[in-house]
């Protein structure tokens, strides 16, 4: 009997002790959950810029700058919390946002139709009518060698992956010697540069960027994939069925596009970015 009461009491402080201090709060959606926490947390890859890259010259949070970086703090601005920038592979990015360990993946994101299968995509929040879209990048002596599909059959191509262009690629070459892949496109303008590969398939602006600062590649002259006008526009990822956070998200991104304030971070930082060159 002894045993036994021991053992009622024994449940019962441990049933206490849930109740009072080991229950888990639960909110009805994400965008509760944010604004009771403090924070907002941001999945980027900053080796993209001027959408989100690194200067070297500062020191935590600060380092991480871009567009999309004044962007997130916007939001965090906007919804009344902290931000903390989690930096991560673009890979890392996209299925940390999906699984629901991450509020948001902020990292020029593009449209794709299994990437707004596994997640919330919000509406565009850049759109760059002036732009050439996405293309190749080759080293410098062998920009009018590759200027259609059919001349990269004997090429060692680089994607970064998970990305749009890599479908672009797999859809729109017909034939290749090699197909490498990569984190981040960073890595794949060095694998070009270093004579790892015969081609980056990159957006052609950003490419254009990263050549001004290494005059040893540039763009493939007169090639350009082929894009789907209805998947325009650079998005925001959340989790899949957070449809309260993306509602809260899209409102924002009505504002910044009213305003025209996305378009001058952009411009901006495209400067930034050239002073660091990048």
């Amino acid at each position: 009997m002894k045993k036994l009461i021991a053992l009622l009491l024994t449940f019962v402080m441990v049933f206490s002790f849930t109740a009072c201090g080991g229950e888990k709060t639960e909110y009805a959606n994400r965008l509760e959950e944010i604004k009771a926490r403090g924070v907002l947390t941001v999945a980027t890859e900053p080796y993209f810029a001027p959408n989100e890259f690194i200067d070297p010259a500062k020191e935590g949070d600060e380092k991480y700058v871009g567009a999309d970086i004044e962007l997130a703090k916007y939001i965090a601005d906007k919804l009344g919390v902290e931000l903390q920038i989690v930096p991560l592979e673009f890979t890392a990015v996209l299925s940390s946002v999906a699984e629901g360990k991450y509020d948001l993946a902020i990292s020029a994101l593009a449209y794709k139709p299994d990437r707004a299968e596994s997640m919330n995509l919000s509406k565009g929040y850049y759109f760059d009518e002036d732009t050439e879209g996405y293309g190749m990048l080759s080293r410098a002596e062998d920009v009018d060698k590759y200027s259609t599909a059919e001349s990269m059959k004997d090429a060692v191509i680089v994607v970064q992956a998970g990305s749009l262009q890599q479908d672009y690629v797999m859809e729109q070459i017909p034939e290749y010697k090699e197909l490498k892949y990569v984190s981040s496109m960073t890595d794949a303008f060095l694998m070009v540069q270093e004579n790892k590969a015969d081609m980056a398939a990159c957006f052609i602006g950003n490419g254009r960027l990263y050549a001004e600062a290494n005059p040893e590649v540039n763009v493939v002259n007169g090639f350009k994939f082929e894009e789907n006008k209805e998947w325009g526009g650079t998005r925001i990822g959340m989790m899949k069925g957070e449809d309260e956070l993306t509602a809260a998200i899209n409102e924002i991104i009505d504002e910044i596009i009213a305003s025209g304030v996305y378009a001058q971070w952009y411009d901006e930082y495209k400067a930034y970015a050239e002073t660091l060159g990048l």
